[in-house]
């Protein structure tokens, strides 16, 4: 592509980010609808803990104060998606919280069971800090590249 292009009126890249987070919002809700993961599925879900619309535990923001990763596999419950937000129960060291995540706070939505990925636009002021795993259900598999990640950056042109 050229340098030279000008830049769009149209926000392609809000229109993406918004149809991929659809994506995760339509397998949710499919396993809310079955009661539960089919085969050996399993998600990692991290998301900004002070996006607007989270609802989590006062402890969990402290621990995770920028962004978290939860694990929906075996200890789960409660799951109920909407159109632009999910909530689900889960235990943190063997303490039950109820987690209320809009699909627009979601940065990742990993699948190791099939090795599916997808990485969310991150605003450049807002680059997320390390964080620890949520101690959740977490399972002992770590996820691998492959050809079904799937990652959208839009650079603006400055």
């Amino acid at each position: 592509m050229s340098e030279d292009l000008p830049d769009s009126l149209i926000p392609y890249d809000e229109i993406v980010q918004e149809a991929l987070r659809a994506v995760v919002g339509r397998v949710l809700g499919e396993v809310e609808e079955t009661g539960g993961l089919p085969g050996n599925h399993h998600f990692y879900i991290t998301f900004k803990t002070q996006a607007s619309g989270v609802d989590i535990p006062t402890r969990l923001i402290e621990r995770f104060p920028d962004e978290m990763t939860i694990v929906l596999q075996n200890k789960f419950w409660d799951l109920k998606v909407s159109e632009d937000m999910f909530q689900v129960s889960l235990t943190f060291n063997q303490v039950a919280a109820h987690l209320v995540i809009p699909f627009a706070a979601i940065t990742a939505f990993v699948d190791p069971a099939v090795n599916f990925a997808l990485q969310f636009q991150v605003q450049a002021d807002a680059v997320p800090e390390p964080h620890e795993e949520a101690e959740n259900d977490v399972p002992d598999v770590k996820a691998e590249d492959g050809s079904n990640v799937v990652t959208v950056d839009f650079g603006k042109k400055k």
